[in-house]
């Protein structure tokens, strides 16, 4: 099932033409997108993605997002939604046509959860490491690479993908050409060491994460410690636990890296999930837990 809602307020059908041959988003991956978790008719995270539209559009400058009107035509997908429990509402916003007024073209698509992201919840991931080409104050010197931002063009990650797919793995974690690790193609990297949660900085032009703040914020609250902190590929092998995480994924456990079998992190697993969970079984309403930003004493991450 799949529910399209536009920013005006009305629906249209996911299966007709709906955007122009010369949208910017379309020829040249010139806008931004969110993908939200929604669990029993309660979005996760919202004021966080919203903030994180923002960001991406204003790193891109584009016209400020209408969030008043994103934050419409998701309650209009969920008002509309008959299918299951579990869905994803992806935020699309681009610069609009070519050669027009400046009209951004923005919607909310509500779509089903993969059977395949389902199972991988389940059973965990083998993952490769791969280098992105990116290093230490890269993002603060070349702030027209975008690095950190949630833009549309996702070709890089998507190769990246279909390179782990013919090495016969499942996901990618990037990482520099000196060895330090970024984060996933479409997630944040969480390493587990006893009960400590570590997260690479943003500042190395990874995406802030919505999913990993909440998990932190429920770690901090549970007695864990939580940090920010470069953290090298060879930390990843001996680890309690190494996790990719995103709003869609939730917490997913690495099980096999560069054909290396990880120590076994099951139990562990279902700690960090238990704790994920916590986050939202006192519902708060459609905004989402949290403050906007979704950062816990300043940690950043990925989607």
């Amino acid at each position: 099932m799949r529910v399209l809602a536009l920013l005006d307020g009305t629906q249209a059908d996911p299966d007709a033409p709906l955007i122009r041959v010369d949208d910017l988003g379309l020829l040249r991956g010139d806008g931004v997108f969110e993908t939200i978790l929604v669990v029993g008719g309660e979005p996760r995270e919202l004021g966080p993605h919203l903030d994180r539209l923002a960001r991406s559009a204003a790193m891109l400058d584009m016209p400020e997002p209408d969030l008043a009107a994103f934050r419409r035509a998701v309650d209009l997908v969920l008002d509309t939604w008959s299918g299951g429990p579990e869905i994803a509402v992806k935020l699309v916003c681009t610069r609009g046509v070519e050669g027009g007024d400046g009209t951004p073209t923005g919607f909310a698509l509500g779509m089903d959860i993969s059977p395949k992201v389902i199972a991988q919840r389940a059973g965990g991931i083998s993952a490769v490491t791969l280098e992105r080409g990116i290093e230490p104050g890269l993002a603060e010197r070349a702030p027209w690479l975008l690095l950190g931002a949630k833009s549309l063009s996702y070709a890089v990650n998507m190769a990246a993908l279909r390179e782990a797919e013919r090495r016969g793995a499942d996901e990618v974690v990037f990482t520099t050409s000196s060895g330090s690790v970024l984060e996933g193609p479409t997630s944040t990297l969480v390493l587990a060491r006893g009960r400590t949660l570590t997260t690479p900085p943003s500042t190395l032009g990874i995406l802030p994460g919505t999913t990993q703040a909440a998990l932190f914020r429920a770690a901090e609250r549970a007695g864990w410690s939580v940090e920010v902190a470069p953290v090298d590929v060879a930390e990843l092998y001996p680890a309690d636990g190494v996790f990719l995480v995103s709003s869609v994924r939730k917490i997913t456990r690495v099980h096999t890296l560069d054909g290396k079998a990880l120590p076994d992190s099951t139990g562990l697993h279902a700690v960090l999930d238990g704790l994920y969970e916590s986050e939202y079984r006192t519902a708060p309403g459609r905004s989402g837990p949290g403050v906007p930003g979704a950062k816990t004493s300043g940690v950043p991450g990925g989607a």
